[in-house]
């Protein structure tokens, strides 16, 4: 296992896996360009699941895939595993997600609670999936955005352990604290011992 195909076309999430995985030698590339995978799962792990065997498959090579997104606790549960399709853009995924917390009279922390949830998958070349992990960091939606890095809903997103939100984080804070960073951290020991088999 020399090539880590990152089972997505996200170059945000693409970036952040790059810088995670950086230390264990591998080379991580994109999945290739047109290759859709459905996401059909109910659950992130699912969802996952089902990426990290197509992606697999498709190349040939390793495949790591993670179905990640946010879960508001007054929407009951939504955007969930639908957060990318919740609209068609970043900016509009934030202002619906807005709306629809008012609309629901979710009006202060008490009612903004909200979770942002990670499963990961590797897959190896045949597109059997040999591990899983999932992790969650709790925290609160604000009713403005606030900071200027990350992606997705990380502008809304505040962790109170930190007192920041995950677009005011340094990566380095995001990655420890996030919830792909914990799925990450928990997957990575595994993934070394696999590692260590592989070359043997």
């Amino acid at each position: 296992m020399t090539t880590l195909v990152i089972a997505s076309g996200n170059a945000g999430k693409v970036h952040e896996f790059g810088e995670l995985l950086a230390d264990l030698g591998l080379e991580t590339q994109a999945q290739p360009e047109g290759l859709d995978v459905e996401e059909t799962g109910n659950t992130f792990a699912e969802n996952a699941r089902l990426k990290a065997e197509a992606v697999a498959r498709a190349t040939g090579c390793w495949a790591l895939a993670d179905d990640s997104g946010l879960s508001v606790d007054a929407l009951g549960g939504a955007p969930g595993v639908q957060s990318a399709r919740y609209a068609d853009s970043d900016s509009a995924r934030i202002e619906r997600l807005l709306r629809e917390l008012s609309a629901a009279g979710a009006h202060d922390h008490a009612t903004r609670s909200a979770c942002f949830t990670a499963a990961l998958a590797l897959a190896n070349p045949q597109g059997e999936v040999v591990l899983e992990v999932e992790s969650i960091c709790p925290g609160l939606i604000l009713e403005a955005p606030r900071g200027e890095g990350g992606f997705g809903y990380d502008p809304l997103f505040f962790v109170p352990e930190a007192g920041l939100t995950f677009a005011e984080m340094p990566h380095s804070q995001k990655a420890e604290l996030g919830h792909r960073g914990r799925a990450f951290a928990a997957l990575k020991p595994q993934l070394q011992a696999l590692l260590a088999q592989e070359r043997q």
